[in-house]
């Protein structure tokens, strides 16, 4: 054999190895990551409950003052309902299923659940006129507690904002997620979407009448946990984007295209001396809505007016930041390949960015156009292609060859921060563990009991490196808001 047929023999081996490592199943992991919502459920679980080492919890919620407020998701590894991130997660599970339930198959059922827990809990929190609850349970009392949600005994203390103390971000939030959720049910149970837009319009009409933010009305309980560090201007646009969509009533539209310039001012907030920056069309997540907002409305403009100023240019202008190759990219890229910006839990960031790639690249295919960042051309395909290698390394291809998502692949977090996969289940353990009974087993090396299948973690380090630790919540802990955009993304890699 010649030093060039060898080569060659080399060269083709690797490229096995590269596709062989590079090959996912993305049907399996979809499924997974919503089977993970239902680990995250808080109230009576329904006859067909799949994660079954999870039982009821939080029965009570609301009932001291008089309102059922049962039901809704614990939005990660603790027994605290927060509906500000659970909104978000369920705002983007229903876009997933906007714009790619076509594709999940088997899979569709189970995301409508997903979302219609949520939503169910959420027509409850705004039952009662001029009141939105914006979180249930002592975050304190709970955080110094390592107990399962069915032995729960802290104080699920509800905490609302009201005309008195606005809180315009929780409130639009909600809104958008009951409009966008609207839209997922139409086809399926219309009187139940009706609910769910009738309730959006009120509610924001709420958040826009009243407008302030919860960081000053009960601060104390949603800080530092979830405090709105970007201002409560883009949920407003937000939710009147998602009202449009939802209802196509001009109003909505007139206010987002006449509030825009409210985005175009930087937001400088500093609370509990955490100095922060909002603002920027290149951010998005459960606290800054400004690149969705640019996103969600250039496919209402596309065809008609492709450079509608600014959502087109700044939903452009996003992309650019997010290119590796792009002269105005601001994200940084750990040696592997792996997305990361400022703040803990880093997975949340290439998920949700990788989503609005991908959607703006079904956008951008529609019509008929590709982006400038500077000289360099970006094409949907490419916008595609880097949105699936933040999704290929999230499921293992990456230098530890460990997949983020527990129960996917051969190797995965087995110590995970979160009470329930950490503790005994109820089968196993039918006694009450009290507050701090469970702490042997936060401190224990040894593996999570239960597997909370689906779930995906903060994720590693910037060189790459994972601890997996439960002390070490910024990497080891799972979020709904990681999994909502995961779940679109792999319902598209699936098929395609």
């Amino acid at each position: 054999m010649s030093q060039v047929q060898r080569l060659l023999v080399l060269v083709a081996m690797m490229m096995v190895a590269v596709t062989k490592v590079a090959s996912h199943d993305y049907g399996d992991a979809l499924s997974k990551s919503i089977l993970f919502f239902e680990g995250q459920r808080s109230g009576k679980l329904p006859p067909n409950q799949r994660m079954t080492w999870r039982k009821d919890s939080a029965l009570r919620d609301g009932f001291d003052i008089g309102v059922d407020l049962v039901g809704g998701y614990y939005d990660a590894g603790d027994n605290v309902k927060f509906n500000f991130p659970m909104a978000f997660s369920t705002t983007i599970l229903a876009w997933s299923v906007l714009e790619f339930g076509n594709f999940m198959g088997s899979d569709l059922s189970n995301a409508l659940d997903a979302i219609k827990w949520p939503t169910d809990y959420f027509l409850k929190a705004t039952s009662i006129p001029g009141f939105v609850y914006a979180q249930v349970g002592d975050p304190y009392a709970d955080h110094n507690c390592w107990e399962r949600p069915e032995d729960m005994d802290t104080p699920r203390t509800p905490y609302a904002v009201s005309k008195q103390f606005p809180g315009s971000e929780v409130s639009a939030e909600i809104a958008a997620a009951l409009a966008a959720s609207s839209l997922v049910f139409r086809a399926i149970d219309l009187e139940y979407s009706a609910r769910l837009l009738s309730r959006a319009r009120t509610v924001f009409e709420f958040a826009n009448q009243y407008q302030g933010s919860y960081n000053d009305g009960i601060g104390r309980w949603v800080c530092p946990f979830y405090c709105d560090f970007s201002g409560y201007q883009d949920e407003l646009l937000w939710g009147a984007a998602w009202l449009f969509r939802a209802s196509k009533e001009s109003n909505y539209w007139n206010y987002v295209v006449e509030n825009i310039h409210n985005l175009e001012n930087t937001v400088v907030k500093n609370i509990n001396g955490f100095s922060y920056s909002g603002g920027s069309y290149a951010e998005f997540g459960w606290d800054t809505k400004h690149a969705g907002i640019n996103i969600l409305v250039s496919n209402l403009v596309m065809n008609s007016n492709p450079n509608f100023s600014p959502f087109i240019p700044n939903a452009d202008k996003f992309v650019c930041t997010v290119l590796p190759e792009s002269p105005t990219v601001s994200v940084q890229y750990s040696p592997g390949g792996l997305l990361f910006k400022p703040g803990g839990s880093n997975l949340q960031h290439p998920t949700a960015l990788s989503f609005l790639l991908l959607v703006y690249a079904r956008y951008l295919s529609q019509g008929n156009r590709v982006i400038h960042c500077g000289g360099v051309v970006a094409t949907p395909a490419r916008l595609i292609q880097v949105a699936r290698g933040q999704v290929d390394y999230i499921l293992g291809s990456n230098p530890l060859n460990m997949s983020y998502m527990v129960g996917y692949g051969n190797k995965f977090p087995q110590r995970i921060h979160h009470r329930g996969s950490s503790l005994p289940s109820i089968n196993q353990q039918p006694g009450p563990i009290d507050c701090k009974g469970g702490t042997p087993y936060f401190s224990s090396n040894n593996p999570n009991p239960n597997l909370l299948i689906g779930a995906v973690v903060g994720g590693p380090d910037i060189k790459d490196s994972y601890n997996d630790s439960r002390a070490d919540f910024v990497q080891s802990e799972p979020i709904t808001y990681i999994n909502a955009p995961l779940v679109g993304l792999l319902a598209y890699f699936k098929t395609h």
